[in-house]
């Protein structure tokens, strides 16, 4: 009985090293990116992807998390923008760092109370009389193999609600002024005039 114990626990500790040793061997950083041709000009989808009280309008995040609640900073508009956001999924914050309006918008984003921190782009190429969104994000991974393991989990997670922003991105951007009226509500919930929606 002890020896079958004794392999069984060297058994154990041998995938345990082999696990490790994977680990340390997967990529240290991550990068998600999707893109989306869109019927209008920069300056159109600059409207919507400068200003953070226009985010609810395509981004996907509130649909993921119904129960997101987002409040915004004094400034909502181009470099220096700030929002953050709790919800049963958890919270985080972002800043928007560059804004070009043919170029695109960069931010930074943590989650988790900084525990998670990457850096993302909405970038802007013309494609004809059209433009191609890109929107990518990437991070650090750091030295934890195991942290390294959830890098992998990265794309397949996120990169459906990318291509799902950016398809709503589309239809926002391709309405027609009458169509895009502002609207009193945000997914259906009520605007918080203390800078807040849910």
């Amino acid at each position: 009985m002890v020896p079958i114990l004794k392999r069984v626990g060297i058994g154990i500790g041998l995938a345990t090293l082999l696990v490790i040793a994977i680990g340390f061997a997967l990529p240290s950083s991550y990068t998600i990116s999707r893109a989306v041709t869109i019927n209008a000009a920069p300056a159109r989808i600059h409207a919507l992807v400068n200003d953070l009280e226009r985010w609810p309008d395509w981004t996907p995040w509130a649909k993921a998390d119904p129960s997101l609640v987002v409040t915004f900073g004094d400034i909502t508009q181009g470099v220096g923008a700030h929002q953050s956001w709790t919800g049963n999924s958890g919270g985080g914050e972002l800043t928007i760092t560059r804004s070009d309006p043919d170029w695109g918008v960069g931010y930074d984003m943590s989650l988790d109370d900084g525990k998670y921190k990457s850096q993302a782009t909405l970038e802007y190429k013309r494609a004809g009389s059209a433009t191609e969104v890109v929107w990518t994000m990437s991070g650090e991974n750091g030295n934890n193999p195991f942290t390294r393991y959830f890098g992998l989990m990265m794309d397949p997670m996120v990169g459906p609600m990318f291509e799902d922003g950016l398809n709503r991105l589309k239809l926002a951007a391709e309405k027609s002024p009458h169509e895009a009226a502002p609207d009193s509500t945000i997914m259906g919930a009520p605007t918080d005039t203390r800078g807040e929606y849910r």
